[in-house]
Formats: structure tokens, C-alpha cells, sequence
């Protein structure tokens, strides 16, 4: 069962206000079942999806694929229509939270509606731009983001729900357990070869590198051989530049602070008290990664 399904039966339930329990008894299942359809784990079968249908009052169409789209899009409209009038955002409140809508009148003698940034503060905070974004918060239903570009973010008491041009990618279920869109995973995962490096036991080597090194009293001995394993973070963080193709990934201050260290034991440009000037790279190399870093990248 894909993502939208799971979290379309995960909806139904709490519209009904029934609990996973409640609705097992219903249908004639564990609660452990109702649990793993609503994770995307497992799939009701027919008399199963026969029997939900029936409890939530929804045709098998609308139970696996949503609402028709015509309704849908009847919906989507009544919704538009009735913005300019919401509760919250009445002429009432509009002297105290904002500029309230105005009327223009054109030659004609015409008048035209003239959408203006709102902001209202009656039973939370709540932001209408004229640009179609939204923004409610309240104790009540949390944290709401509406987009005009149909992404939209809800944070509340029920969890965490996230919306991608309409369409749901995260969302937390009863249990809190997070769930996550198939094609978002698959867009976040790293390739074989990317996971393939960042398994290589690259610190087995440094500390090999470390006993040797001390051990053999060469270069200060054990007073210097601990730099080795500053080698660790940099063949990390230098995988994933290079998979990323972001080189803001590598740990480039903790090359510059081994290469102060090496500066002052082997006194290479003035030592300890000209070393430190490496640190000024720092800014200058993030800097260069914000000018070439790729807009968009495969492997995130």
C-alpha cells in the first residue's frame, strides 16, 4: 500500500473519531493490523477495504484513490471563494490587525476587489498575503503554512503532516511513528558506491597510523602522532563533497587546524607565530562553495 492510501485510511479514522482499537472491533481485526495498514506495512484485503468503506460511509474509489476530481476541484473553488469572508479576517478585526481589503473603482464607474496583506491576531496569529500564502497559528490547531503553490505544513496535537503541490510526503501517525513518501526516500538515498566509501573502516587506518607513528619516535613521537586521527573527519566529509558534489560538505577547519598544528611543530611559514593565519582561509573557502555550489543535486 503506497503513502497517500495509508495516510488517506490513517484520515478516515479520526474524522469517524475512532480509535485503532475501535475500528479492529468493528471490522473484525487486531489493532496490531489497522496499525501496519496505516504505516504503509501492509495492505488490507478486499473484504477488509469492503468492510472500511462501509464504516466510513465511502465508495472503494474514493476509499484507495481520494475524492473524485471534480469534487475536488468543486471544493478547492468553494474554498477560494469563501477566504475574503473567513471568521478571522472580517472587516471587524481589520482596523486592529491590518490593512483590510480595499475597492478600487475603475473609470467605468466599475469596482474592482483589491487583495491586501492581512494580519489578524483574534484566537492566535494569522498572516493572509495578497500573494495567496498563509500563515495561522494558534494553541488550538498549531502550526498551519499554506503556499499558493500548494505545499502546505501543519503541525498540531495530531503530529506533523507535510504537502508537496498537493500531494502528502510526511506525515506522523497515531504512534508517532514519521512517515516518509517512497520517492522522497528514494531521492535522499545515497548511492551504492557513496555507501561503499562511507563503510571503509578509513579509521582503522588512522589508528594504525597513530601506533606506528608513535611508536617509531619519528616526527615528535606520541606528541605529534594523535594528528592522525584528524584524518578521519576529513576522508568523511571529503566523500561526501565529492557525492554530493557540494564541496561545502568537507571539514575544511579541521584541515586548516591540522595544518597550523604541523606549521608550528615543523616551523613551516614562521611556525606557531605566523601559523595561525592559515585559520583565514576558513571564510574565504565557503565563500568560494557558496559561488559554485550546484543549485540542485542528485544525491539530496
Amino acid at each position: 500500500m503506497n503513502i497517500e492510501t495509508a495516510n488517506r485510511l490513517l484520515q478516515y479514522r479520526k474524522q469517524h473519531h475512532l480509535s485503532q482499537e475501535e475500528l479492529a472491533e468493528k471490522i473484525g481485526v487486531s489493532r496490531q493490523a489497522v496499525s501496519k495498514w496505516e504505516r504503509s506495512e501492509a495492505s488490507p484485503d478486499t473484504d477488509n477495504l469492503i468492510s472500511l468503506a462501509e464504516v466510513y460511509g465511502v465508495s472503494l474509489d474514493e476509499l484507495l484513490k481520494g475524492k473524485p476530481e471534480d469534487q475536488t476541484q468543486q471544493e478547492s473553488k468553494d474554498e477560494t471563494a469563501a477566504e475574503p469572508v473567513e471568521s478571522e479576517h472580517t472587516d471587524e478585526t481589520a482596523d486592529e490587525a491590518g490593512e483590510p481589503d480595499r475597492t478600487d473603482e475603475t473609470a467605468d464607474g466599475e469596482t474592482n476587489y483589491v487583495r491586501e496583506d492581512r494580519v489578524s491576531f483574534k484566537n492566535g496569529i494569522h498572516v493572509d498575503s495578497k500573494n495567496g500564502d498563509r500563515v495561522h497559528i494558534s494553541y488550538k490547531d498549531g502550526v498551519n503554512v499554506y503556499s499558493k503553490d500548494g505545499d502546505d505544513v501543519h503541525v498540531s496535537w495530531d503530529g506533523v503532516s507535510v504537502k508537496e503541490k498537493g500531494k502528502t510526503r510526511v506525515y506522523t501517525d497515531e504512534d508517532g511513528h514519521i512517515m516518509v513518501d517512497e520517492e522522497l526516500k528514494h531521492k535522499h538515498s545515497k548511492s551504492p558506491a557513496h555507501k561503499a566509501f562511507l563503510r571503509f573502516p578509513f579509521w582503522a587506518i588512522a589508528l594504525a597510523a597513530f601506533l606506528a607513528w608513535g611508536f617509531s619516535g619519528l616526527c615528535f613521537g606520541w606528541a605529534l602522532s594523535w594528528i592522525a586521527f584528524f584524518s578521519v573527519p576529513l576522508y568523511y566529509s571529503l566523500v561526501d563533497a565529492v557525492f554530493k558534489r557540494d564541496p561545502s560538505h568537507f571539514a575544511f577547519p579541521v584541515l586548516c587546524t591540522a595544518l597550523y598544528i604541523l606549521f608550528g611543530y615543523f616551523n613551516i611559514c614562521g611556525g606557531w607565530p605566523f601559523g595561525w593565519l592559515v585559520f583565514l582561509a576558513i571564510p574565504f573557502y565557503y565563500i568560494i562553495c557558496s559561488i559554485i555550489k550546484p543549485k540542485k543535486c542528485d544525491d539530496e
